[in-house]
């Protein structure tokens, strides 16, 4: 008998698109069995997954996605290896597969210059490794919940913090306020008044002048400690007015009034509670940067598309107005296979 996940639902022609040609009214079904399509007018076939890192893989499709959302949760690999009796090879070139998809995922759905933040929050994670110590620089829009954006680096400078503030930017419609907020840490700082910057064309030869956004607004949450003991907590205002800085925070959280990066923080918890190499006691460490930053994708990538916040009663995604319904990780894995229409009708 056949459960539920091992099912795969019947193939629409009508949301296909052909890969060689472009064709999407005269498309036929080929092969229900091997999910194939036929297109009317090359007269080629093409399967669904084609484009999509289900695409030439050996293995049934239910099978993959259960390791790939399994892996999203936190499920080590050796569990995954004894339980399915798969090669831990096969295991992480799947999660390789998975994590450079969402990267993709979050650059053509998130990174397109429509997110309306209000108020963003940045926050670094420090990672033991195989072969030393990394950092992960993670940055999230705090109405929506929404992942944004997260680097791995070698050190914990501005040019870490430098690539998520760029993709950030990317990310937010040039409309309306904007606040920052941020732990101590001074390279925030510096990297969001170099990057949101705009020149201001005076009709005059030469190169113009760059003007910090008069919308922004900066704070730094600075956490004073004995030892280990919390003793006090300060703002600094870096950039714009404090009336602003509170009207986006009043706007934008929960906590009415209070400067704080716990939303950050709670993403981050999440993802060293989803991320077995992020545990901080864990015999799973990551070995290569890259490996890491692509898990640290597809984790993210399933938090903003998959995953129902219980304040929010939808997704991150839903939240901020890039989809309009829970999608399953099938759907995240073949949002960019040949099927164009769907992803439209989609956003």
């Amino acid at each position: 008998m056949e459960l539920k996940f091992m099912l795969e639902p019947a193939l629409d022609t009508s949301l296909m698109t052909c890969p060689s040609c472009g064709e999407e009214e005269r498309i036929w079904i080929h092969s229900q069995k091997e999910r194939r399509l036929r297109c009317g007018v090359c007269k080629r076939t093409f399967v669904e997954a084609q484009g999509s890192p289900l695409f030439r893989l050996h293995y049934p499709h239910w099978l993959v996605i259960v390791v790939v959302s399994l892996l999203a949760h936190g499920c080590p690999v050796q569990a995954i290896v004894f339980a399915f009796g798969l090669d831990e090879r096969t295991v992480s070139g799947w999660h390789e597969r998975a994590g450079r998809h969402a990267r993709r995922v979050q650059e053509e759905l998130v990174c397109q210059g429509e997110l309306v933040a209000g108020q963003v929050q940045a926050d670094e994670l420090y990672v033991k490794m195989q072969h030393g110590t990394v950092w992960i620089a993670t940055a999230m829009c705090v109405f929506s919940r929404l992942f944004i954006w997260g680097e791995v680096g070698a050190e914990r400078n501005t040019a870490l913090v430098q690539r998520v503030v760029e993709r950030v930017r990317a990310a937010l419609k040039r409309e309306g306020p904007l606040l920052w907020v941020t732990d101590g840490f001074g390279a925030w700082a510096k990297a969001v008044a170099k990057v949101f910057r705009d020149p201001v064309r005076t009709g005059k030869r030469g190169r113009p002048c760059l003007q910090l956004w008069p919308e922004l607004s900066f704070v730094q949450v600075v956490k004073h400690k004995a030892g280990k003991r919390l003793i006090s907590i300060s703002h600094r205002l870096l950039h714009g007015s404090w009336d602003a800085a509170y009207q986006l925070v009043f706007c934008s959280q929960t906590q009415l009034g209070c400067f704080n990066t716990a939303y950050v923080e709670r993403l981050n918890a999440s993802l060293r509670t989803w991320l077995p190499a992020l545990t901080r006691r864990s015999r799973t460490p990551a070995r290569t940067q890259s490996h890491l930053l692509t898990a640290l994708f597809w984790t993210g990538c399933v938090y903003n598309f998959c995953q129902i916040h219980a304040s929010l009663q939808g997704t991150p995604a839903m939240a901020a107005d890039i989809t309009s319904e829970v999608w399953s990780v099938r759907e995240l894995l073949l949002c960019f296979s040949v099927r164009p229409k769907s992803l439209h009708a989609i956003l």
